[in-house]
């Protein structure tokens, strides 16, 4: 594709970086698609492929934008889409890898995710009758 201004064609090549150690996680090819998918209906090119790359040991991980990919992250759009129409937050699930996360005190999985639901939590109380000591 030509881009105004220079010379020569130009293939639009999405690179997500991660600092972390190189894994093959399907949460970043995701991610990854989704940017590859806006670049194609903003530029109205193909973008076929894309990479991941890894700070750590300062390697990239190629990724290809097949059919099944595409859907996945075609799918999830239209979750995403749906928890915001509805006003829903997920709740939050702890694994291991949130313990490098930078969003680790703003999503506080240990604390919110999981089991804990303030509704049950709620309708415990109620339906003991006894109120929590204050």
């Amino acid at each position: 594709m030509a881009l105004p201004g220079t010379r020569g064609s130009w293939q639009p090549f999405p690179v997500e970086y991660k600092r972390g150690r190189l894994r093959r996680e399907e949460g970043y090819e995701v991610q990854l698609c989704a940017q590859a998918l806006c670049l194609e209906e903003m530029l109205g090119v193909a973008v076929l492929l894309g990479a991941v790359f890894y700070g750590q040991p300062r390697r990239r991980l190629e990724v290809t934008f097949g059919e099944e990919l595409r859907r996945e992250t075609e799918t999830a759009a239209v979750r995403l889409h749906e928890l915001i129409r509805d006003g829903k937050t997920p709740p939050a699930r702890y694994e291991k890898k949130c313990d490098s996360c930078s969003l680790l005190s703003l999503c506080m999985p240990k604390t919110t995710g999981g089991r804990k639901s303030v509704d049950r939590y709620l309708a415990a109380i109620l339906e003991s009758g006894r109120l929590p000591p204050l």
